[in-house]
């Protein structure tokens, strides 16, 4: 009886472990898949079909960042996308641009909305912009940055919240994005981060309305 309950424990113990390997290996593979999802574009030879100067947003115009202040990807497919950052530049929108444009600069934003309500957008939806300061923030959102100051409320203006809203509204539509403080956060709120943009004049309460209105008439 002892003997025979010694072998039987044993037996399914070398079965546990051929079952447990067996799901390790399962698991590993998924993994790999998931890796390769990320990655089977960058492989010699594959190439991401590609417009040069496309826009995400009708209207936005196309300014390009430099290539080493974003990675190339191919969003929502190999990282799904359900954040919206906003940013304050802290400088004029030439100055952002500029920087934007700089490899030293190793950081950028997908969109930059000016004063006046005009968009410009430096790097597609589809890559990974470096502007939140955390990595899996900057591979699951899209970067809005927006001309001025936090500690100059005069810079938000009603020109520049319009056409944020609308871009928001877009941007959460395409990809299923809720409308609310969780999916739609400023900087300040990446973890991580040592940012303070948009800072305490920015209207969340106003946006909210703006981008829910927006997104409302378009549907």
């Amino acid at each position: 009886m002892g003997a025979r309950k010694n072998d039987s424990d044993r037996r399914i113990g070398r079965r546990a472990l051929l079952v447990g390997g067996a799901a390790a290996a399962v698991g590993t593979a998924v993994l790999a898949r998931e890796e390769l999802a990320h990655l089977w574009w960058r492989l010699p030879g594959v190439e991401k079909s590609r417009v040069e100067g496309a826009v995400d947003f009708r209207g936005a115009r196309w300014l390009a960042a430099s290539s080493a202040n974003f990675r190339w990807a191919d969003r929502p497919d190999d990282y799904s996308i359900d954040r919206v950052v906003i940013h304050v530049t802290q400088g004029s929108y030439a100055s952002a641009v500029k920087v934007f444009q700089d490899p030293d600069h190793r950081a950028a934003a997908h969109y930059i909305v000016r004063k006046d309500g005009r968009v410009t957008q430096m790097i597609r939806e589809l890559d990974v912009a470096f502007h939140a300061g955390n990595r899996d923030y900057n591979e699951r959102s899209i970067g809005i940055e927006h001309e001025g100051f936090v500690d100059r409320p005069e810079d938000f203006t009603d020109a520049m919240y319009t056409a944020s809203a609308r871009l928001t509204a877009e941007i959460c539509r395409r990809y299923g994005i809720p409308v609310d403080r969780e999916h739609l956060i400023g900087h300040v709120e990446v973890p991580g981060t040592d940012h303070t943009d948009p800072g305490e004049h920015w209207d969340w309460n106003r946006y909210l309305k703006l981008v829910r209105a927006t997104r409302t008439a378009a549907a």
